[in-house]
């Protein structure tokens, strides 16, 4: 809203012509975010524990008794912080910055009426898991179609403005200009990708600060490929898909760091507050939905490494429990194996954020093996 405003002055006052620049934006954006969550996150803390009582998650080890009453739903004042800061930065007449805005706060609402109901029931239990899971299914679909009819988009296959990139078009990374056309398929696939990175993110919230750190990591890194993207002679340097609508995606994606970035403070180990299904839904559903739209679905599964070997490390676990009566690892996700295995808390979070950070490095370092 006050980039519209704003905007509208450029012609009169020079001083503001900076609000033109998707940079300026993007650095005032996480500049803001992280101001308000350290100057006002003790405030917004103070008045989720008032009304939270922190309920411990099943199946963790008994060392994590000592954490309940810990508040959570700290995901509320990710998103807060996130929609302040985009009333400020955003330009809302790029439809990706919208759509990327109501998948993360439709998420959010869905992870915080898990949180609530876990709240009111005192149990742990929450929303039941198949309705979780089919009002992200929906969801998902809605934005797959979305992404699949929308026309605004314009992806420029390798970088320059010649062979236009279809929409329902699978990039690999590897090979330059090959891409496989989904069509009707690409809708299915995108959803799939959607519910499975936000479930991948909602397992690795287990420690204090591992999942916020391994997302700021992921969303760093994201940023950097829309801006790549949106930019036409990198783009053409580096022989990628070019979209010039796509370089405004920054500006979220840095007001979400620097929301994450706040969140961590008061989240790393002792955690002062977890963010609870209304942060890592959130959080998770955006960062499928903008590996969709930069174009870097099989990307993702480098840069969310951890996120995917968490995920594998339950599938390896349940199946082989089912089948063999056999535990493959002490407890999953794996940061439990670890934990188990006598590793510190503070250790796992510091060499899982190792290994993303790692994971990241590789993903963009392939952009020049096309």
């Amino acid at each position: 809203m006050f980039y519209h405003i704003i905007y509208d002055f450029t012609n009169f006052f020079s001083v503001f012509n900076v609000f033109r620049y998707i940079t300026f934006r993007s650095a005032l954006a996480l500049i803001i975010a992280v101001f308000i969550f350290i100057f006002f996150g003790k405030k917004f803390i103070l008045m989720i524990q008032l009304r939270t009582r922190g309920i411990a998650r099943k199946l963790t080890p008994e060392t994590h008794r000592k954490k309940m009453g810990t508040p959570s739903m700290g995901g509320l004042i990710i998103v807060g912080v996130f929609i302040i800061t985009m009333l400020f930065t955003g330009n809302f007449s790029n439809m990706n910055v919208i759509v990327l805005m109501v998948v993360m706060v439709t998420f959010s609402l869905l992870g915080f009426l898990d949180d609530y109901i876990k709240e009111a029931k005192k149990d742990g239990r929450g929303l039941a898991s198949k309705v979780k899971l089919w009002g992200q299914i929906i969801v998902s679909l809605a934005v797959a179609l979305y992404l699949y009819e929308n026309t605004t988009n314009q992806y420029y296959l390798l970088g320059g403005k010649g062979e236009i990139l279809p929409n329902s078009g699978l990039v690999f990374p590897f090979f330059r200009g090959y891409f496989i056309d989904l069509g009707i398929f690409y809708i299915p696939f995108a959803a799939f990708v959607i519910v499975s990175t936000t479930n991948a993110v909602n397992l690795t919230d287990g420690l204090d600060g591992l999942a916020i750190g391994l997302v700021i990591i992921a969303l760093t890194t994201f940023t950097g490929i829309a801006y790549i993207m949106g930019n036409e002679k990198i783009a053409q340097y580096l022989r990628i898909p070019f979209d010039p609508s796509m370089g405004e995606l920054t500006v979220p994606l840095c007001a979400l760091i620097g929301a994450s970035i706040g969140f961590l403070w008061f989240n790393s180990h002792p955690a002062e507050i977890f963010m609870g299904d209304t942060g890592s839904l959130g959080l998770g559903a955006t960062l499928g939905t903008v590996a969709l739209m930069v174009k870097s679905e099989i990307l993702l599964i480098i840069i969310g490494g951890v996120f995917v070997l968490e995920t594998l490390s339950v599938i390896i676990q349940v199946f082989s429990f089912k089948v063999f009566k056999r535990r493959v690892f002490k407890m999953s996700p794996l940061h439990h194996h670890f934990e188990l295995s006598g590793w510190h808390e503070s250790k796992i979070i510091i060499r899982f954020w190792i290994f993303g950070l790692f994971l990241s490095v590789i993903a963009l370092s392939l952009f020049k093996l096309r």
